[in-house]
């Protein structure tokens, strides 16, 4: 109630100032800047929108768009009071037997409730206009005068507490991979080996195929000992460069893969990054895409390097999905964009962005 009481008085207050933002317009420029520090500090206090302190120039488009704005909310409250004026009429009129006018008591109550549902439908148009005048008030302070560096700094705070937000899931997740990795393959592995070796210390007739095996079986061990490593952080990223290491993930993808990869400046953890996207990214499509081609893109422009993975599967990629949202939480940490478009029968597309710095 006191919230709504406050946003009617802000919007009466600019009704009245509208006029006031029109003359200064039209006829004396020079006070543009102190009067739209009025409307400023009006929208703050009724409204709650804030806004930061314009130039001459902001200052003078924005009272002249503002002015048609607080003119128009005049309007909608003039018929607000109207219709809560005719509703104190029509009631007094019902209780008190006033003259006629098709709604005292002599013609019931059928009357009343008919009109009084009408009003309610009315009054609810109202409230709704009036909401709508509110939002565009902070519309076009926002446009004309920008956010304010407090408000820059509240929506960079809630930005970086998201962000931190992703990277603890991120972590947590890599590590339950890895966990998962290494119990399902690893360790099953190492546990075969044993079963091996002692067999073929029980059974000496039997050593040598069973040793073979056990040979073999060492072998499949550190093929995925390397892939459990390469996954947390490929070794190539620092002795080869990143073109290397992507064109080691084409290699290894069931899918031919078509890597394009200018030259980098960008740091190391951008790199990353990049490499970590191109390869979940490959990854995916191999299982679940149904591909026969595997396109990477990769360049850097004005100051970010963009990624472009693109596939001729079947579409229908979720963007929520474990992995694409842990590599959307990677490049959000780091300020960059990220987007999948994967309609039902494809293509998919995977695009990042991500500052140099």
């Amino acid at each position: 109630m006191h919230r709504g009481l406050r946003v009617v008085a802000g919007l009466l207050l600019g009704f009245a100032t509208a006029l006031v933002d029109l003359f200064v317009v039209v006829f004396t420029r020079k006070a543009a800047v102190a009067v739209a520090g009025l409307e400023r500090r009006r929208l703050r206090a009724f409204l709650g929108i804030d806004s930061a302190e314009p130039t001459r120039e902001q200052a003078v488009r924005y009272l002249a768009v503002r002015s048609a704005v607080g003119l128009f909310g005049g309007f909608v409250l003039a018929w607000l009071f109207y219709g809560l004026a005719m509703a104190v009429i029509v009631a007094y009129r019902l209780v008190m037997g006033g003259p006629r006018s098709g709604l005292d008591p002599s013609d019931g109550w059928a009357a009343f409730l008919w009109t009084g549902a009408i009003g309610v439908v009315l009054l609810y148009i109202e409230v709704q206009g009036i909401i709508g005048v509110v939002a565009l008030e902070g519309k076009v302070a926002r446009r004309w005068l920008g956010p304010s560096e407090a408000e820059l700094l509240r929506l960079r705070i809630d930005e970086l507490a998201a962000s931190r937000a992703g990277i603890v899931a991120a972590v947590d997740a890599e590590r339950r991979r890895i966990e998962r990795d290494l119990h399902d393959g690893v360790q099953q592995r190492l546990v075969a080996l044993g079963m091996l070796l002692g067999r073929a210390r029980r059974n000496p007739d039997h050593a040598d195929a069973l040793l073979a095996q056990a040979h073999e079986e060492s072998r499949h061990v550190l093929e995925d000992l390397r892939e459990v490593a390469w996954r947390v952080y490929p070794a190539a990223l620092d002795s080869s460069g990143l073109v290397e290491a992507l064109e080691a993930v084409a290699d290894r993808s069931a899918i031919p893969v078509r890597i394009r990869c200018a030259p980098l400046t960008a740091a190391p953890q951008v790199e990353t990054a990049v490499y970590f996207v191109v390869c979940e990214a490959v990854t995916n499509a191999a299982k679940h895409s149904g591909a026969t081609m595997i396109g990477v893109d990769v360049t850097e422009e004005e100051g970010a390097v963009r990624v472009r993975i693109a596939d001729d599967g079947v579409g229908g990629a979720d963007p929520a999905g474990g992995g694409l949202a842990g590599l959307s939480r990677r490049v959000l940490a780091l300020d960059g964009a990220f987007d999948v478009t994967s309609p039902a029968g494809g293509p998919t597309v995977i695009t990042a962005e991500v500052p140099c710095g």
